[in-house]
């Protein structure tokens, strides 16, 4: 693994372990030389990744909408910024170009994301290794529904079990290279 796809808030939000765990995930990343895929803020958490990576000199590609571009969130010193048209865009070059995903604290946006994932890898359209950073119990209510859903036969407990969930930036990324892709079926008991 060698590229991470990072989805996070374009703020930074109001714990300030939020941003604290953005850094130690970009420390972590560092150690093992990986670099980052995301979505080419300059704001919020987005912006703590990519300027921690690039002060450490890893590389940093940033997928973007150029209608955010005019609004000038866009993060210039990306060492790879690929304006696209739409958001669609930016997420399927994302999926594609990340080894693994990791979903930060963010918001409905970061969500969307996460969830997008998840259909694709169930569908078999990508087989790669999906992780909830679950910095101070962020996720804790999402993990307690997504169990609920899988209980009440919405969600294959198999799919649930994909998932990655933690909040050590070390353990994310050891259980992401240890990995084994899985199809589930979608349909049928």
């Amino acid at each position: 693994m060698k590229k991470i796809t990072i989805y996070c808030g374009s703020n930074t939000g109001n714990n300030p372990a939020y941003k604290e765990g953005a850094i130690a995930l970009a420390a972590e990343m560092t150690l093992r030389k990986m670099d980052l895929v995301y979505g080419a803020g300059k704001v919020g958490l987005m912006g703590v990744m990519a300027d921690h990576m690039l002060s450490v000199g890893r590389k940093v590609y940033g997928f973007i909408p150029q209608k955010l571009v005019d609004v000038e969130v866009a993060h210039r010193g990306c060492t790879e910024l690929t304006v696209v048209e739409t958001m669609r865009d930016r997420k399927w070059l994302m999926a594609e170009t990340g080894d693994g995903f990791i979903a930060m604290p963010g918001g409905i946006g970061t969500l969307e994301e996460l969830f997008e994932i998840m259909t694709l890898n169930q569908l078999a359209y990508i087989q790669k290794p999906l992780a909830l950073y679950n910095v101070e119990g962020y996720y804790d209510k999402l993990i307690e529904f997504l169990n609920f859903s899988a209980k009440e036969g919405f969600l294959r407990q198999a799919q649930m079990d994909l998932l990655i969930i933690s909040d050590d930036p070390a353990e994310i990324l050891d259980k992401m290279a240890a990995y084994e892709p899985k199809f589930i079926p979608k349909w049928g008991k």
